[in-house]
């Protein structure tokens, strides 16, 4: 018998994946088999969507409210897109490309069309995967240059650090009696204490 999935996926846990989850829902996609997913769309090896494929069947079919929810590695959704339709015999929908729905089209005409665009879409999403970081990169680079600190943030010294890192460098104190006079933990110490001269 036939089944209906949906499959959601935004790249962060802090991400919101209502508009995709109201897409299924106008779809028809029955709650019970809408797998939602919170990973990164750069590969395919997501536990949900692993298992959702084994558990697919010939003439099932997956809603994706994109291409780019599938993934945004070119090669890989092209090889997805094929393992779905040619090997487990399954349909695709993309809701907001209604021509690429396997179920219509299926002569050579509708087959090559769809095979197109798939290409061509595909072809954007990983482009706008390699300008995302490109323009990150960027970003941190100009942050850099204004002299703005990038990655975690630095906890202020306590105004003993000083004196207290110059004893231990000079023997009169063991790492972990200057790390407790500082207050600190003795890895957080000793990797400050590496920037203090003797």
């Amino acid at each position: 018998m036939q089944k209906v999935y949906g499959y959601v996926r935004v790249s962060a846990k802090d991400q919101n994946e209502d508009r995709q989850m109201i897409a299924m829902r106008e779809a028809n996609v029955p709650e019970k088999n809408i797998v939602v997913e919170k990973m990164s769309g750069a590969d395919f090896e997501r536990p949900k969507y692993l298992r959702l494929t084994r558990r697919m069947k010939r003439n099932d079919i997956l809603y994706i409210k994109s291409i780019d929810r599938l993934g945004r590695n070119y090669a890989e959704i092209q090889e997805q897109w094929r393992f779905l339709t040619k090997e487990k015999g399954a349909d695709i929908v993309v809701l907001d490309m209604p021509i690429l729905d396997t179920r219509i089209g299926r002569d050579l005409l509708g087959t090559f069309v769809s095979d197109l665009i798939l290409q061509v879409l595909s072809f954007v999403a990983e482009n706008e995967r390699t300008n995302i970081r490109q323009r990150q990169a960027e970003g941190i680079a100009a942050a850099k240059e204004k002299g703005v600190h990038c990655g975690r943030p630095f906890h202020v010294l306590p105004e003993n650090f000083e004196e207290v890192c110059l004893r231990w460098k000079a023997g009169e104190l063991t790492a972990t009696a200057a790390a407790q006079a500082c207050g600190m933990s003795r890895t957080t110490f000793s990797r400050r204490a590496n920037g203090v001269k003797k």
